[in-house]
């Protein structure tokens, strides 16, 4: 029998995957060499399980933290889209109420938030354990770098909750009021709801391991009476809660000075500068792949990829949609409401985006473009509530949408469930993230009321006309955005 010749292409990977294994062997047998005790195939493929464990978990809180600082960032898309869609004497103040609220949300959810979210539940209400207030270390002897980084991730997410009020609010809201209310919304609204959605998510951010031991796998009354509810990334949690206060806080504050005429006719103030809005946009969308993909909290498995493109594609279904809409609209293709529409198509996908199919996020982007249009219509020319960057149609009202889109697009190839779309059509999906939606606006909507009036009442929420004239950075800063050179 004539035999095959081996080639050089056929030969080279057993060589290596030889060579490969006889290099770990080698370099593995030091740590068994005790009292002249031989390595065993068994005690070093033991060792390198545990290592393999362990570089797992190392690279996943990596991932975690990566995806972090790309939430993080986002607060700076946010700071260009809010002070691109407002007036060039308001910049400052924009600016630097994106800067302050995650300065003193960081500080609030560290020292009171995070131990009410993922503390020990008290009736499913809201989290307590003294270790997760200023703590952060379990039992105080040793250093916990997973819980800190998991501390980290959940830190920018509160922000990014904080921050959306600050939009809607725009030009014409007392600074200190604003640093008061960034500071209660991090350490008790925002994180009560995230309890009753979220409690401990111990299992969901890996193994026992990974976790100091006081964060108790115990859940808010959400997840204990309605197992099924699912809000991957915050759609609710993060994006609807900001919108209410957003909507309440607008509300309560009044317009911007010269919104409307005493006939009641809409006055169209135009922001200072698109190509910011833009920026920000992109910012945001950058953001939003930490936002989304991040939340799985590993690498292994690879599920960060496909939410990456259920999220990329809503994003971008959200802009064309919203581009077509306002064409038909209003005859032009508004700018605004693309930047708008792109957001709102990545607001929407955050809660369902590691359950749907790519074609369902494109459905649910859609769905965003067209809602978003038509909502910031309403509440400008209907509702009369002046939102100058358009983030309660974005946040609360496509955060809404985003929360009910996992019980209609819901897949179990994606996510284990099927919504009503899918499989034997049961109602049960959307029957949860229902009462989620309904129970997130009654806490954030009262809660939200009760500061701002106390507010109004104390501080001063609203700044008065001769303030908004001259603008709130001479008035509150004492400095411009786009200060004239001084000739010495």
């Amino acid at each position: 029998m004539k035999l095959k010749k081996l080639s050089f292409v056929s030969v080279k990977p057993m060589a290596l995957a030889g060579l490969t294994v006889l290099c770990t062997v080698l370099a593995l047998a030091p740590a068994f060499a005790e009292e002249g005790a031989e390595p065993t195939l068994a005690s070093v493929s033991s060792d390198l399980d545990g290592k393999i464990s362990t570089l797992r978990g190392e690279t996943d809180l990596l991932w975690l933290c990566v995806a972090g600082f790309l939430v993080f960032w986002m607060q700076a898309g946010f700071a260009f889209v809010e002070s691109g869609f407002t007036r060039a004497k308001n910049a400052v103040n924009i600016l630097l109420k994106n800067v302050l609220d995650y300065c003193f949300g960081s500080l609030a959810f560290w020292l009171v938030g995070f131990g009410v979210m993922f503390g020990a539940t008290h009736g499913g209400l809201f989290g307590w354990s003294t270790e997760g207030f200023a703590a952060l270390t379990g039992d105080g002897s040793a250093v916990n770098s997973r819980m800190l980084g998991f501390w980290l991730f959940q830190v920018v997410f509160c922000a990014t909750a904080a921050t959306i009020v600050s939009g809607a609010m725009a030009e014409r809201t007392n600074f200190k009021a604003y640093l008061v209310y960034s500071v209660f919304i991090s350490a008790i609204i925002y994180p009560v709801f995230g309890h009753w959605a979220w409690g401990s998510l111990a299992s969901f951010y890996g193994a026992e391991g990974n976790r100091a031991g006081w964060l108790c796998d115990s859940q808010g009354w959400l997840a204990q009476k309605y197992g099924a509810y699912i809000d991957f990334a915050g759609s609710g949690v993060v994006h609807s809660v900001g919108g209410w206060c957003a909507l309440v806080g607008a509300w309560m504050v009044g317009p911007r000075l010269g919104k409307y005429g005493k006939d009641g006719k809409v006055n169209v103030i135009p922001g200072h500068n698109f190509g910011y809005s833009v920026l920000g946009t992109f910012i945001l969308w950058l953001g939003w792949f930490g936002f989304n993909p991040g939340s799985t909290a590993m690498v292994g498995g690879g599920g960060f990829a496909t939410i990456a493109v259920t999220t990329n594609l809503a994003g971008a279904a959200g802009a064309v949609t919203a581009l077509i809409v306002s064409k038909l609209k209003f005859g032009f293709f508004d700018g605004g409401m693309v930047c708008n529409g792109i957001l709102a198509g990545l607001v929407a996908i955050t809660a369902p985006c590691a359950n749907v199919s790519p074609l369902s996020s494109v459905i649910i982007g859609i769905v965003a473009g067209i809602l978003v249009v038509y909502s910031v219509l309403f509440f400008e020319r209907t509702a009369k509530i002046d939102d100058p960057v358009g983030a309660i149609s974005v946040h609360l009202v496509n955060g809404v949408w985003g929360v009910l889109s996992v019980g209609l697009f819901a897949q179990k190839p994606y996510g284990g469930v099927d919504g009503l779309f899918f499989g034997d059509h049961s109602p049960n999906q959307l029957i949860s993230q229902i009462i989620s939606v309904l129970s997130c606006g009654a806490w954030t909507a009262v809660s939200a009321f009760i500061l701002f009036f106390v507010l109004s009442n104390t501080v001063g929420l609203r700044m008065n006309d001769d303030a908004q004239r001259q603008g709130l950075d001479l008035h509150e800063h004492g400095m411009e955005c786009y200060g004239k050179d001084t000739v010495l």
